[in-house]
């Protein structure tokens, strides 16, 4: 227990300071008064003030917040102070000192698995079998048990994902298979069959097979400065469109809600992940930065995505939009987010103490 909240408060501290971090230097970057750069809510526990900010750690660790000068549309601001006031800058300022908040939460992953890639390199599963299905395609070919393909149609193949991509993309048109077996190269034609199958969210999709399994052989590769810049992009791309597709799946019912976690679950998951090694904990915090990231540019008023909706309307109407609509959209956007936090809280006390 005293690991996953040590855990928990460490993984919560770094996304809650990135987030802020992004708001705090871009509104600073365009001379945007910080009055507090605070991690928490609720009573201050410590803190010190440097220049015109103050800088604390309050009691309550689900969040965190930075209070601009001006930050609120009908806020009072000395005339001395208009030029570091929020609301008096122009609108594509303000939008891109919204924006920050979530997109530092981005960047902080592409630091992790760059890192990561940097020291650990990439994992390339090889394209061995591992076993062959009854009268499936590589059945008929007569693949075995520990046969390497090297090519098909003529084309190396690297790794299974290469060989996965081939056979998907192929189809259904035979396939000419470089095949090493022991010592030798052998040639076999094999047709890819269509089968409907179950994707990670549950729905069947259809596509094509060999009918073969991985042999779980691989190898760590050493990436350059570069390649493991590319790799940290693409990663955090990947796991950014998983996590948007599955929010849509959610919308849509494919998804359960009871899939969903709030702090419990992060604790718990945060102390397993801790217990098993600084990379596996290094990854669930780019992995949680990413989702932070994702869900706080949703349109949704209180979160930043929701600031940004009424920015974007005031760019292209050339006025503010209407106070008091804001007001209200943003009590219903917080009756939303209690809600939803509600219902999270549940799930995982449900998961803990009566599954």
């Amino acid at each position: 227990m005293s690991t996953n909240i040590f855990a928990f408060i460490i993984v919560l501290g770094i996304l809650i300071f990135f987030h802020e971090l992004g708001h705090f230097l871009i509104a600073r970057f365009f001379g945007v008064g910080v009055e507090k750069f605070s991690l928490g809510f609720g009573p201050k526990i410590f803190g010190k003030r440097i220049g015109n900010t103050d800088y604390c750690v309050s009691a309550i660790p689900l969040g965190g917040f930075v209070k601009m000068v001006g930050e609120e549309p009908n806020a009072e601001v000395k005339p001395e102070d208009l030029s570091l006031s929020f609301t008096h800058k122009h609108v594509l300022k303000r939008i891109l000192i919204v924006a920050a908040g979530p997109f530092f939460n981005l960047l902080l992953a592409i630091i992790i698995f760059f890192g990561m890639f940097q020291i650990y390199g990439t994992f390339i599963l090889e394209p061995s079998v591992g076993e062959v299905k009854e009268n499936s395609p590589a059945f008929r070919g007569e693949l075995k048990k520990g046969d390497r393909i090297v090519a098909i149609n003529e084309i190396p193949i690297e790794s299974w994902d290469d060989m996965a991509k081939s056979i998907s993309e192929s189809n259904g048109e035979e396939l000419v298979l470089h095949i090493q077996r022991n010592e030798s190269i052998i040639v076999a034609n094999v047709k890819p069959e269509l089968i409907t199958t179950k994707n990670i969210f549950g729905e069947d999709i259809q596509r094509y097979v060999l009918g073969i399994t991985s042999s779980g052989d691989g190898f760590s590769k050493e990436l350059n400065f570069f390649q493991a810049f590319s790799e940290s992009i693409i990663q955090t791309y990947n796991i950014s469109k998983l996590t948007i597709v599955s929010i849509v799946k959610l919308i849509q019912g494919a998804i359960s809600t009871k899939t969903l976690g709030g702090p419990l679950m992060i604790a718990e998951m945060a102390g397993q992940q801790a217990e098993e090694g600084i990379s596996n904990l290094l990854f669930f915090i780019a992995l949680l930065s990413i989702n932070l990231g994702i869900i706080n540019f949703l349109p949704i008023p209180v979160l930043d995505g929701g600031h940004l909706v009424f920015f974007f309307i005031e760019a292209a109407t050339g006025r503010p939009v209407n106070i008091r609509f804001r007001e209200i959209a943003q009590q219903v956007g917080m009756f939303v987010l209690v809600t939803l936090m509600i219902y999270v809280f549940y799930n995982d006390i449900t998961r803990m103490f009566f599954s």
